[in-house]
């Protein structure tokens, strides 16, 4: 654009100077417009040469495998982001100068777990040396994976140069407490909240664990079993697969898993070592209905993004034998992690990018003493205070940490991943942004509709009886009395043994509850005559010497039975009694019926019974008698009285006296 206006402007310039005539007047315009075009031309080159003088910062990238379609796209991501930040900040004196370097993936003594507990350095910390030695740059991008960092963080510390990772996401990278170690990704234990939330939402209360043997996939562990105990939900056991396991491994590992009765599993693992697991699983079958799987945002990561920056068109042209390629959300937080530094390195003004030394002596292989960044520290205070909008979202850091409190919840249908919800932590689980928290019981109402393994709509209910599950062997006492709690009976004819009682009852009870498969056999104590095998309190030593995983009966709760077992909740009320037997001391003596009658009682009704039995005797010979019994005379009438009114009392006092003999 610039030589083309100045080719236009001689031409007109020379049209205009032939048709001058060269008397005074024009001489003298004639110089003024010579002069004008020397100071025109002048500015101009001052400002050329202005915009020319920007200062080269040198920065160290570090990826692995630059010859895979994912190094290169990293890359490429990289590349766009100085592009694009440069071609909107031209005014900017700084300019970012990449020094790659490939890692290979070779981190020597990462392949056992003894290696890495002694911290050997890998070949990825020499080449991370070497920029920082020969290269001096002023940040690295990179390293790559959680294990790599482990050994480059230290050395970032020494030299006070920023290490910046886009992908590394164990969170065991926190503990180390570096000023210079920026993480642009999320952590992994941020999302665990998440993934409790769903398991809680679904009312799965077991859960298996399945992640990859390294320290990526150990670093989360802790984090995810603490939430997932905070909804009451747990991990009977967890699968640790090796990043070198053959498929038939993987085989003989998920056969295992088949073998529980729990159906619902959380995969946290590298995207490549996921890829071969659920192939193997669907091979076997553990991809049919009952079968529940979720995943950290590890793999989901992996899944192809929008092009929202013109990146891919840009890979395919600077890798042309490379067809359909997709990008990762990683490329994404690459491109927002190199902007990041553009701007943090600007906001410095870094001018001299020449190290302090700090020992004159030093080779290649000295990881203690070498060469540390003047700008360092004001770098570093930079980046922990950069703040915009990005691909990825919204860029904030705090202590060097990439903050996020939303998580967008996709479901996984073959190589399709639709989302269905999100989580935040103001809300929980809602079905889009801006929504408030539901009262909703399950998730139906919160989350889209999800397509289960199997193709099925129904939400597994998250565990199964297992195939060939041992059972639980239950003893119940072989007795005659008190059968209403513990009755066993035998039929001689298909030789079944039924147990039935009230403590039986509320066994099976108690095991219709539980939110899983409880398979279990009632095996009585008895000997092969059908007789009792013992006491109780043999009874309950067999738990102790597991011949039994438990006892189901009227089985009294004792202190020297509680040294051997544990028992539960007594399921009948419980207070202080005494159990004593019965002696019968009542007579048999006919006459038992009179003892209730002391003497004086006796002589009391005697003389109540004979002054009544004087007046009937003295009416009997009273003259008089027939009179009052034929009712006449006057006088009769008065005399009478007497008489019947005596009997009443008389009648009423033998009554009573049958009565107390009764």
């Amino acid at each position: 654009m610039t030589i083309t206006y100045w080719t236009e402007y001689n031409i007109r310039l020379i049209r205009k100077l032939k048709t001058f005539r060269y008397d005074q007047k024009n001489l003298t315009n004639l110089k003024l417009v010579v002069f004008i075009f020397f100071f025109f031309v002048a500015s101009r080159l001052r400002l050329a040469m202005g915009q020319n003088e920007t200062i080269p910062v040198n920065v160290g990238v570090v990826l692995d495998d630059l010859e895979s379609m994912e190094g290169k796209a990293w890359l490429t991501c990289i590349k766009m982001a100085l592009s694009d930040f440069y071609a909107s900040h031209a005014h900017h004196k700084t300019r970012l100068l990449l020094n790659i370097r490939d890692s290979n993936q070779n981190v020597v003594g990462c392949s056992c777990r003894s290696d890495r507990q002694k911290k050997i350095p890998s070949l990825n910390s020499y080449k991370t040396l070497d920029l920082i030695k020969n290269e001096e740059v002023q940040a690295i991008l990179g390293p790559v994976t959680s294990m790599e960092a482990n050994f480059v963080i230290n050395l970032g510390d020494q030299s006070h140069v920023p290490i910046i990772s886009f992908s590394a996401t164990s969170p065991s990278l926190t503990s180390l407490f570096s000023s210079y170690f920026f993480r642009f990704t999320q952590n992994d234990s941020s999302q665990v909240k998440a993934i409790s939330a769903i398991v809680k939402g679904f009312g799965w209360r077991q859960v298996v664990l399945v992640y990859i043997d390294n320290d990526f996939g150990e670093g989360v562990m802790p984090y995810l079993t603490d939430a997932l105990q905070e909804v009451d939900a747990l991990v009977p056991y967890r699968s640790a697969i090796s990043p070198s396991a053959t498929d038939s491994q993987i085989l003989e590992e998920l056969y295992k898993l088949m073998t529980m009765q729990t159906r619902v599993f959380i995969v946290h693992m590298t995207s490549d070592l996921s890829s071969r697991l659920f192939a193997k699983a669907k091979e076997i079958g553990m991809m049919s209905e009952a079968y529940a799987w979720l995943t950290t945002n590890e793999i989901p990561n992996s899944f192809k993004v929008d092009d929202i920056f013109g990146g891919k068109q840009q890979f395919q042209k600077d890798n042309p034998s490379i067809i359909d390629a997709d990008y990762e959300v990683f490329g994404l937080w690459a491109y927002d992690a190199t902007v990041a530094l553009a701007m943090a390195v600007e906001e410095v003004g870094i001018t001299d990018t020449g190290f302090q030394n700090s020992n004159a002596s030093f080779n290649a292989t000295d990881l203690d003493t070498f060469k540390v960044s003047q700008y360092g520290p004001k770098l570093a205070q930079a980046l922990s205070s950069c703040r915009f909008k990005g691909l990825a979202g919204d860029f904030s850091l705090v202590d060097g940490q990439l903050q996020s409190s939303t998580f967008k919840i996709v479901n996984i249908n073959g190589d399709v991943a639709r989302g269905i919800g999100f989580w935040t932590l103001q809300n929980g689980i809602i079905k889009s942004l801006g929504q408030s928290s539901t009262n909703c019981s399950t998730l139906n109402c919160n989350l889209g509709p999800i397509i289960w393994p199997g193709d099925s709509f129904s939400v597994p209910k998250g565990w199964e009886i297992p195939t060939n599950g041992r059972k639980l062997r239950i003893g119940v006492p072989m007795k005659d009395g008190f059968t209403e709690f513990v009755k066993v009976t035998k039929d001689p004819s298909t030789n079944r043994t039924d147990v039935i009682g009230f403590s039986i009852d509320v066994f099976q009870a108690t095991v219709d509850m539980l939110p899983y498969a409880l398979p279990y056999e009632l095996i009585p104590f008895a000997k092969p005559d059908g007789t009792s095998a013992g006491t109780y309190n043999d009874l309950v030593y067999q738990v102790f010497l597991e011949k039994f995983d438990a006892v189901v009966g009227d089985t009294t709760i004792r202190a020297n039975r509680s040294l051997y077992v544990d028992f539960s909740m007594p399921y009948t009320e419980s207070g202080i009694v005494m159990v004593v037997p019965i002696v019968d001391t009542r007579s048999k003596n006919a006459w038992a019926f009179l003892k209730p009658l002391t003497w004086d009682l006796w002589l009391t009704i005697s003389c109540y019974l004979s002054r009544h039995q004087m007046g009937l005797a003295q009416l009997s010979l009273d003259p008089a008698s027939v009179g009052c019994a034929n009712g006449r005379g006057g006088g009769v009438t008065a005399r009478r009285r007497p008489c019947w009114a005596g009997s009443p009392i008389c009648l009423a006092g033998f009554g009573l006296g049958l009565y107390w003999l009764a």
